[in-house]
């Protein structure tokens, strides 16, 4: 495994900020399209890909809001800070793409299945469609380049089942979704139109809920691990525990314990030090390790160090 600088394996946010706004701002657009689009046509599958897109645009506002919350100092009442909130919202975002994008889909096809509609003006549908896909390219393609920096030689589906950036993994999860979604959409209305028969539209629908219930079911299984705690990346503890080994202070490293909270990390570290001639000794070297510690991790907001005895 490619071995990443620590200040580049923990960057303060690695732009998942500005893949955001990219995702909020495509999704608005794309969604406007779409209802605009199902109102004109008529088509199931176009009020699907319409209700997912709206569900997206909301999902980038709570994911942009649990990260300013994510930012709060320390308090008394959270005294470890409020980093884990943003797997808080990340989690409620999943639960929404399964209600209003998987669900609801579904229940507009079965609907168009019970009392067929025929399309009105494809040739509408499909040029929404088509620009739909441009604007989900174009966030998705941002979101990829910020996953890019922080993978390393990892694949994508590595790097999703290891990232603890939840933020960034609900935007990529929910475009490629998108994506996958407007094919499905765009075949089936293609399909009705050459046809005359409205239950390839129905179809599409209901394979459009089912696409983001289990993409929303994926993800949520993640979200749920953040939420209960994680340790960090095992990139991040691979370079934690090389940074440490190669202290001169340090003999041995007895216990290695990282927790995640959100853009934060907790380090509780038990090592044998050198042989100190004082107490005061011992506590300067151990101050100087946390000192050059939390500069090379400036991710690593608390340090906990405890001395053992050789064995």
């Amino acid at each position: 495994m490619q071995m990443l600088k620590p200040s580049h394996v923990l960057s303060a946010h690695s732009g998942r900020t500005r893949s955001i706004y990219f995702a909020l701002g495509a999704n608005l657009a794309v969604a406007l399209a779409k209802i605009i689009g199902w109102s004109l046509t008529g088509s199931g599958s176009m009020l699907a890909e319409g209700l997912h897109s709206i569900a997206d645009t909301g999902n980038q506002g709570l994911l942009l809001l649990g990260l300013s919350q994510a930012r709060k100092p320390p308090s008394v009442r959270h005294p470890l800070g409020q980093g884990r909130v943003i797997y808080f919202w990340s989690f409620i975002v999943a639960l929404m793409l399964f209600s209003m994008g998987g669900l609801l889909s579904i229940y507009e096809g079965v609907d168009r299945l019970i009392a067929p509609t025929q399309l009105v003006s494809p040739g509408i549908a499909i040029a929404i469609l088509l620009f739909a896909g441009i604007a989900e390219g174009i966030s998705l393609r941002a979101a990829v380049h910020e996953i890019n920096k922080v993978r390393g030689e990892r694949s994508y589906w590595t790097w999703f089942k290891e990232s603890r950036q939840s933020a960034l993994l609900i935007v990529a999860a929910e475009d490629s979704a998108a994506l996958v979604g407007l094919l499905l959409a765009l075949s089936a209305v293609l399909a009705s139109a050459l046809t005359g028969n409205p239950l390839y539209d129905a179809l599409g629908s209901i394979a459009i809920g089912g696409l983001l219930i289990v993409v929303a079911i994926t993800v949520s299984v993640q979200i749920k691990s953040l939420l209960v705690g994680e340790s960090a990346a095992p990139e991040v503890c691979l370079a934690i525990t090389r940074f440490l080994e190669h202290r001169p202070e340090i003999l041995r490293i007895d216990s290695l314990i990282t927790l995640q909270q959100g853009d934060q990390v907790i380090v509780l570290l038990k090592a044998e030090f050198s042989n100190e001639p004082s107490a005061i000794k011992l506590l300067a070297d151990m101050q100087q390790i946390k000192v050059a510690f939390l500069a090379a991790f400036p991710q690593v907001k608390m340090m906990y160090m405890e001395p053992v005895i050789a064995s």
